[in-house]
């Protein structure tokens, strides 16, 4: 039997999934070099052997359709030999947040495909990021570096909202209900991926060459701080306790490991993430003041990436995904 031609929807997420598996093997080799712990190292390591396989697999598949193979990231965009940038931990913190976010894109690629070698392929991606996510978990752990959202008494009864004022947040002659775990962990996850976010842009403004590079990172280290200190106080207004920093920070390095366009790539990868996180937790936030702040950070992190995506293009660095027939300009 013949096998079907990928379909456009297809095409779309095996082109984007080739843009995250190159960029993530050259932070990985970078993040290898540098380890000083044997265990972290290993992790880096069978994970990075396997995303060699991923990519070779999606290069065949499109190869074998007669499609070009895109560029993405090569080990131009990787400088070996350089001081660390972050301190002890921070390659597994960041590793972790990295698969928070494949897990997330897998599971939506397998949805948009149809071939059986391509359902293939995410399934097994799917379940190898949540294997190295695992792994990750276990090793922050370890090093008791991974703070846990508060704990909360039991619930011993079923309860059901008794009036409209469980939705309210605005309203200025009673008291805000306490929030329910559900906000809680919205909240506290939005925190907790701010605080890594803030650490990842100072080290990439410390080292970024172009100046306004280095002037958007600062911005978005600015913006993860604006998050942090909005969403702590709403729960400090419930007398819940914020996540603590985490140990890894940058160091005081000023030599890049990555090139920009890397590193404005990984910071529009983390966006789009964020965006995705917080349209969650607006969704399933009942107080009515926790969506609109979560919506007004939302419109945050969308205008801070749409100015990133003009910052690569106006540096050659954004590569265009590939492009639907212009009918229009064919019948010309």
């Amino acid at each position: 039997m013949t096998q079907k031609a990928i379909s456009s929807s297809e095409l779309a997420t095996l082109w984007m999934t080739y843009q995250q598996k190159t960029m993530t093997r050259g932070i990985l080799e970078y993040f290898i070099e540098a380890s000083d712990d044997e265990k972290a190292k290993e992790i880096l390591q069978e994970t990075h052997s396997q995303v060699l396989g991923y990519i070779e697999r999606i290069t065949n598949i499109l190869s074998a359709e007669g499609a070009v193979i895109p560029i993405g990231f090569t080990e131009k965009d990787v400088y070996k030999g350089v001081p660390k940038l972050f301190d002890h931990n921070f390659d597994i913190m960041f590793l972790r947040v990295l698969k928070e976010i494949s897990m997330g894109l897998h599971t939506l690629h397998l949805s948009m495909s149809y071939r059986k070698d391509i359902i293939l392929l995410y399934k097994e991606l799917t379940g190898f990021t949540q294997s190295v996510y695992d792994k990750c978990v276990d090793y922050l752990q370890e090093q008791d570096v991974l703070p846990s959202a508060p704990s909360v008494t039991m619930p011993s009864i079923v309860e059901f909202a008794e009036s409209p004022n469980y939705m309210s947040g605005f309203n200025l002659f009673s008291e805000k209900r306490a929030l329910n775990t559900v906000e809680v962990s919205y909240l506290y996850f939005a925190i907790e991926t701010n605080i890594f976010g803030m650490q990842l842009m100072t080290g990439f403004a410390q080292v970024a060459n172009e100046p306004e590079v280095k002037k958007y990172f600062i911005k978005g280290k600015e913006l993860s701080k604006k998050i942090i200190s909005d969403f702590t106080q709403v729960l400090i207004d419930s007398d819940i306790q914020a996540p603590s920093t985490w140990g890894a920070k940058a160091t005081d390095s000023k030599v890049p490991p990555f090139s920009d366009k890397l590193m404005m790539y990984c910071t529009s990868l983390f966006c789009s993430f964020g965006l995705g996180s917080n349209a969650i937790g607006t969704a399933f936030s009942l107080r009515s003041d926790l969506p609109l702040k979560l919506a007004d950070k939302a419109k945050d992190i969308l205008t801070y990436g749409q100015d990133g995506g003009k910052v690569m293009a106006k540096n050659g660095w954004l590569e265009q995904p590939p492009s639907m027939e212009d009918r229009n300009k064919l019948m010309k």
